[in-house]
């Protein structure tokens, strides 16, 4: 029984060392997990890190885009505004110059007036005013008298005209 027992503490032996090496190789184990946990957080940091920053280059290009676009796009407003502008003021400029009279048609036409005005005013003086119409059934002329002024003529058949 000895042999037996012999081999069956060498077995408990073998067991053990078995055991302590199987806990010293988990103890292993998790010190190199840690450390593997540890480098993995580590790359995500810098991989994380390293994609914002890249983000944020794009970013700020993007803004500095977007800003020389809003520049473009105020000043192509403010040129179409000024041109727009311009067109509007041009064309009532247009429109009486080619619709009203020169210098030289306005005073032709005031010298007109005048002659007209000067005409009228010598008809005026030569009996214009006298108000002359068809009477009776013969259609004869007569005219309009002043029955408040003389009469004039030998027979007194002379009478004054209304308004003169």
């Amino acid at each position: 029984m000895e042999d037996k027992t012999m081999e069956f503490g060498l077995l408990l032996e073998a067991a053990r060392a078995q055991q302590t090496l199987a806990h010293t190789v988990l103890e292993k184990l998790k010190a190199h997990m840690c450390a593997l946990d540890e480098v993995v957080r580590e790359e995500i940091r810098r991989t994380l890190i390293d994609e914002l920053q890249v983000l944020g280059n794009d970013s700020r290009r993007a803004s500095e885009a977007l800003r020389g676009l809003g520049r473009s796009v105020n000043l192509r407003v403010a040129l179409w505004s000024v041109g727009i502008t311009a067109l509007c003021a041009a064309i009532p400029l247009v429109a009486a110059w080619w619709l009203l009279p020169s210098r030289g048609e306005v005073a032709a036409l005031r010298s007109k007036r005048d002659e007209l005005a000067a005409s009228v005013a010598a008809l005026e003086q030569r009996g214009a005013r006298i108000d002359l119409r068809r009477c009776g059934g013969t259609d004869r002329l007569c005219v309009r008298v002043d029955r408040k002024a003389p009469v004039y003529g030998e027979a007194a058949d002379y009478f004054v005209v209304k308004g003169y």
